[in-house]
């Protein structure tokens, strides 16, 4: 029987309990790893799983976490809340000399859009000047880079792509459960561009699977991956997913990004900083470092998982009044016109 690599490793996760951190928690304390969550907020809907310690403190309070902290050591440290250069330059100081690996949660929406070349490997360039989002992690990465030079930091860095759970249908705007109802009274529903573009999904375990092999890893120490599921769907493929997961025939409506970026400021980020280009991976990379890693969920189980969750419960079936009649005059404007 092979010892995990974690088995018995003080593991601290800044987070721990978010979408895609949940399933690392759970997966690291099955692997036997001594797992601190650091968090002043822990999510009802993802508990913390049994086994895991709890240490309570606001993540942008320098003075709670130096106190909260104070004296402990961790042989790997995970920052599933890093947004800005500001956040991981203190984690660069604070952490130096304290951990054997320092691991930052990045985002594959860095890398260029639109991409020059797909499938996407770990060494392609990295710009976005659609995404504030996307530039500060991109600040983020490249100060890591100069710690781990400099200051001998043993940092990973890490992309995820579209990572989704239980909660959350993996539509490119918020307030997502209104476009199953839409869908379950029969009206159109918006699809950005022409629907045919191809976007991957990955399920939070398998992503998971793939991130746990990276921790404790001496391979991973100086190195970038991303970890994404195998599925490649295009858009039209995913609504009528979920469609089919909601026991229901799609009507939809195609609407090019640029409109929608027009009408709704706050979306063309999301849009044409990410949603509206094709993101297909090589994760050859993960494959060879971490060769258990597989994504064994296909998105319509996921899809099940979703509109399961949304059912059982009604409070959770929340209807976005604005974005309900957004979409309705984007639909009349763009709905195709018969002759």
């Amino acid at each position: 029987m092979t010892v995990s690599r974690l088995q018995g490793r003080k593991v601290l996760f800044i987070g721990g309990t978010g979408r895609i951190s949940s399933a690392c928690s759970r997966r690291a304390v099955e692997l036997g790893a001594d797992l601190h969550l650091l968090n002043r907020n822990m999510s009802s809907s993802r508990p913390v799983p049994d086994g895991a310690t709890v240490i309570t403190a606001d993540v942008r309070d320098t003075h709670q976490v130096r106190a909260a902290l104070k004296g402990q050591d961790f042989d790997v440290v995970v920052n599933f809340l890093g947004f800005t250069a500001e956040h991981v330059a203190f984690d660069a100081d604070f952490f130096s000399g304290r951990t054997g690996q320092y691991v930052f949660i990045s985002s594959a929406s860095t890398y260029q859009k639109p991409p020059a070349r797909l499938p996407l490997l770990e060494s392609a360039p990295v710009h976005n000047p659609h995404s504030a989002y996307a530039r500060d992690k991109i600040a983020c990465e490249e100060l890591l880079g100069r710690a781990h030079e400099e200051q001998r930091l043993p940092v990973t860095v890490v992309r995820p792509s579209h990572t989704y759970d239980h909660t959350a249908f993996p539509f490119p705007i918020s307030g997502n459960y209104t476009v199953v109802e839409r869908m379950r009274q029969g009206k159109e529903v918006m699809v950005h561009g022409d629907g045919t573009s191809l976007w991957t999904l990955t399920h939070h375990t398998d992503f998971a699977l793939g991130f746990t092999g990276l921790l404790g890893n001496p391979a991973a120490l100086g190195e970038t991956f991303h970890i994404t599921g195998d599925e490649v769907l295009s858009w039209d493929q995913i609504y009528r997913t979920v469609a089919e997961a909601a026991g229901v025939e799609p009507r939809l409506v195609h609407v090019p990004s640029d409109a929608v970026a027009a009408c709704e400021p706050q979306w063309g980020e999301e849009f044409l900083g990410d949603k509206a280009h094709s993101l297909v991976f090589d994760n050859g990379k993960i494959r060879r470092v971490v060769p258990e890693f597989t994504a064994a969920v296909p998105f319509a189980q996921g899809a099940r998982e979703i509109v399961a969750w949304y059912d059982e419960d009604p409070a959770r079936r929340v209807v976005h009044a604005q974005l309900d009649a957004l979409m309705d005059r984007l639909v009349e404007v763009h709905r195709p016109r018969r002759p």
